[in-house]
């Protein structure tokens, strides 16, 4: 209630028509706007903002900060470890202008790998950059490298790392440092000599000196959040009982050098296998600071995308990652996808549908990740001087995005749906649309549903009875006519308003019309949400169901808009109109 100073009029000049006074009639007017342009639900509205207490820890499977908020990890990768030593990129663009580009796209960490022998060779790692230029006869790049880094060129290697992490973090953003090789290179193969402890150049005790060395370098920068301990073990050597003896002894060497870190441990076989821990888990003298990394790539599973039905697909190898990997969440331990990534060209067939399962599997299970990669190109990657990277958000020449749809559709999953604090919204679903990285939305009752960006999604549940129903209201939706829009309804009984999640995808939504007949749903060439009969649901794989892939997704984040007046359920409107009547008649006659 307000308080009566701002009812009662002071004196009897003051009173206006039907007994109010004009002080009361700006009061009232203000309240109606208020009503009309603000539904009830959604007075409050969830604006992301950049965390950056550090250091970070983790809450059974979330990333938190000191005050125990979710921090997701929406990372890029940004290459330091091939020949040459240098973060990649620094002949085309100031180091400055790089980390802040990597801000405006929307990352809030990086990934910066480091070869090993860079913190543990004296020698290489007093080199200074110029002089590795000209060691792996890089001369050319020397001149771009002095006019866009001029204060860069004659520092040592480890103090151009240094520089590199010294700006990323004036920009702040997050940095993880990611021990991805040894020896200085292009990785990863089974034969390189850097896969698994005992190979040629990964002597386990050399690794735990790096891993130290680098730790205590690096104590007290508040940006470097992350230790990843060693990218993709691999090769014949790999045995799970040196996993377990020499991962956890390098994740108490850093611990013990800098106890701020999280700690990321790798899994066997190209960081796609923890299958072992569900027989014997991680011992550590420390708690709430250890997460575990996955890889997921297209070619991870050869050409099975390309060559196979993608439902099939998709279901298959979901359930086999979950098997291996993704146990942990339900164990209570963050799972990071430290590296995935496409060609951004957009025509590599296996690639785009494994893009789009991949999204869906992420959103579902609102994982922390880091793309790859950062760099447009390379100075030197096996023997290829200027090596083209298709799967680079910079193009060649680090002077524009090379495929900006492509971060649009990422965009959705730079920002927590859920996690402690990211809202105080009540838990709802949102409907996710991988191929296009956008949201089921509603304008108004009186147009059709439609695709929009997931922070103005639709905010849904999600019954036993499969029935979807826009939170607060009585509507439901249903599918309508073959071809034709889905419609919201509200009587919710009958079967075309159930959907059933079907397909091996389980990214299928469908339903049955009148006639009995079963569609799914699917969007139109403008965004709109229409049913169509399913597609590609088994054996054919030429078919491409990504149009008709959705996933219910769990959320507790608020909206970034509201509706304006002609948008309100008329019940709520109904309910406002009311309880502003009531108020009327409490204030005239008072």
């Amino acid at each position: 209630m307000l308080c009566n100073k701002y009812l009662v009029p002071s004196s009897p000049e003051q009173k206006t028509m039907k007994g109010f006074t004009s002080s009361q009639h700006v009061l009232l007017s203000f309240i109606l706007l208020v009503l009309l342009v603000f539904p009830s639900h959604d007075l409050m509205i969830f604006s992301p903002k950049a965390v950056v207490a550090q250091p970070l820890y983790t809450n059974s499977r979330w990333i938190v900060n000191e005050s125990g908020q979710r921090v997701k990890l929406a990372c890029v990768n940004w290459v330091t470890h091939l020949e040459v030593v240098v973060a990649e990129g620094l002949s085309k663009q100031p180091v400055d202008v790089i980390s802040k580009n990597i801000v405006d796209l929307g990352f809030n960490c990086v990934r910066l790998t480091w070869p090993l022998f860079l913190f543990t060779n004296d020698t290489l790692a007093s080199l200074t950059v110029r002089q590795s230029f000209r060691m792996v006869g890089l001369t050319d790049s020397i001149s771009g490298f002095q006019t866009n880094n001029p204060s860069i060129i004659d520092l040592s290697l480890i103090d151009a790392y240094q520089a590199v992490v010294a700006s990323l973090a004036n920009n702040n953003v997050m940095i993880i440092l990611d021990n991805h090789i040894s020896k200085p290179g292009w990785c990863c193969s089974n034969s390189d000599g850097n896969g698994f402890f005992g190979d040629e150049y990964f002597d386990p005790d050399i690794w735990i000196k790096g891993l130290t060395k680098i730790s205590t370098m690096f104590k007290g920068v508040k940006y470097v959040v992350g230790m990843s301990l060693r990218n993709e073990l691999r090769g014949q050597k790999q045995n799970v009982n040196d996993w377990y003896r020499y991962m956890q002894k390098g994740a108490e060497a850093v611990h013990a050098a800098n106890p701020d870190v999280l700690i990321i441990l790798s899994g066997l076989n190209y960081d796609k296998d923890f299958s072992f821990l569900l027989q014997k888990p991680v011992s550590l003298t420390f708690s709430s600071k250890l997460a575990y990394e996955v890889h997921w790539y297209g070619f991870s599973d050869g050409q099975a995308w390309a060559t196979g039905n993608p439902n099939q697909v998709c279901g298959q190898v979901v359930n086999n990652t979950m098997r291996k990997t993704g146990f942990l969440l339900d164990q209570g331990y963050p799972l990071f996808v430290s590296e995935f990534g496409v060609d951004l060209r957009g025509t590599n067939v296996n690639d785009n549908r494994f893009l789009s399962c991949f999204l869906g599997w992420a959103a579902e299970l609102d994982l922390d990740w880091a793309l790859w990669s950062l760099v447009g190109s390379y100075y030197l990657r096996e023997g290829v001087v200027g090596y083209n990277e298709y799967y680079g958000i910079y193009n060649w020449n680090w002077s524009e995005i090379r495929n900006s749809s492509f971060l649009q559709r990422i965009s959705a999953l730079q920002s927590p749906f859920q996690g402690p604090g990211v809202s105080k919204s009540r838990p709802h679903k949102v409907i996710y649309h991988p191929a296009t990285g956008l949201c089921v939305q509603r304008k108004s009752l009186l147009e059709p549903l439609e695709l929009g960006p997931c922070s103005e999604a639709e905010a849904w549940g999600y019954s036993r009875q499969k029935i979807l129903t826009i939170k607060g209201t009585y509507y439901c939706l249903q599918a309508d006519e073959l071809g034709q829009p889905a419609k919201l309804g509200i009587i919710c009984t009958d079967a075309n308003s159930k959907w059933e999640t079907i397909s091996d995808s389980k990214m299928h939504l469908s339903s049955k019309l009148h006639s009995k007949r079963d569609v799914c749903l699917d969007v139109d060439s403008n965004n709109i949400i229409v049913t169509n009969n399913c597609k590609c649901l088994s054996i054919d794989n030429s078919c491409d169901p990504g149009s008709q892939w959705f996933k219910i997704i769990d959320s507790s984040r608020y909206k970034t808009t509201s509706k304006p007046f002609f948008q309100i359920e008329n019940s709520i409107l109904f309910t406002l109109a009311r309880k502003l009547s009531e108020s009327l008649r409490s204030w005239q006659y008072s």
